[in-house]
């Protein structure tokens, strides 16, 4: 089990660098996503062709529909999260991405016709006053607008994805995944052809050894480390690690990139994260505590 939870937090931990690294390459934030994507897909592929494992065409025909719409969503979520790194702080942007949890409490009740726990209802609350608090409203003004609407987009979208997992049976997860990044980069690649007129390259060697890294480091092995270490873990522990992902985050933000959050904005993150943990703590009402 420490193998598995070692694999999943190494995983998270990466997904939590790509906003910092992102701010080193002389590339539009679509390109940079599209390549992510593809080169992702590419690296999962050969990963299990060298496993000697093929993909289960027959389950993915069965979940093809939820597979689309899931894939397209990730697509959207890169596009918007991306694009809100450049037009305001690593750390603002991934906390507004980081409402997707609270999003997906609150509308459950509509989308999945469950019941709404009021215990959870205090999450939401909080959760809503922290990203008031880190956009800046309060301490002078919104700190990049701009990046603060295309992070709760990706927050949307990243719901999306959730609601869409929820509907996927009887497929594995690398399936999953080879899938899901595929039809990302799918979708990407319309929007960076019309915006830019054809796909554009990195302009430097550096810049393209920063995409090339995170296609495969942040894209490729971290979904393999995912996968494989969230696959023996508890669903509980599963949903708190991954909030380590933003603690990164925001601390590469602040000690790598130099961004100051404020007090504001701290204040607001910690509302944010312990909303997002506490919800997750809770236990279903029809689960007695021993």
């Amino acid at each position: 089990m420490l193998k598995e939870r070692l694999k999943y937090i190494l995983a998270v931990i990466l997904y939590g660098t790509v906003g910092m690294f992102l701010r080193f390459v002389d590339l539009p934030s679509e390109a940079v996503a599209l390549y992510r994507g593809s080169i992702g897909a590419l690296f999962i592929l050969f990963y299990r062709l060298a496993l000697r494992q093929r993909p289960e065409l027959k389950a993915i025909g069965k979940n093809i529909v939820w597979l689309l719409c899931s894939g397209i969503a990730l697509g959207l979520n890169w596009i918007f999260l991306f694009a809100a790194y450049v037009n305001t702080t690593v750390a603002i942007a991934s906390l507004c991405n980081y409402m997707a949890p609270i999003m997906v409490i609150a509308l459950t009740p509509l989308i999945l016709k469950e019941k709404l726990d009021w215990r959870k209802i205090p999450c939401i609350i909080a959760a809503v006053i922290g990203i008031v608090l880190v956009s800046g409203i309060i301490g002078g003004g919104i700190t990049g607008p701009a990046g603060v609407a295309f992070g709760l987009l990706g927050a949307c979208c990243f719901a999306g994805i959730v609601f869409c997992n929820r509907k996927l049976k009887d497929i594995s997860a690398f399936d999953r995944a080879l899938v899901q990044l595929a039809v990302s980069a799918l979708t990407i690649l319309p929007y960076v052809l019309i915006k830019n007129r054809g796909i554009p390259l990195p302009k430097d060697l550096k810049s393209g050894l920063i995409v090339l890294i995170l296609g495969v480091l942040q894209t490729g092995v971290a979904y393999v480390l995912y996968f494989s270490g969230m696959g023996k873990l508890p669903v509980q522990s599963v949903a708190i690690l991954g909030y380590i992902e933003p603690v990164v985050s925001v601390l590469c933000s602040v000690i790598f990139l130099r961004e100051r959050l404020g007090w504001y904005g701290w204040i607001g993150a910690a509302l944010i994260l312990s909303a997002a943990v506490v919800s997750e703590l809770i236990p279903p009402k029809n689960v007695q505590s021993r």
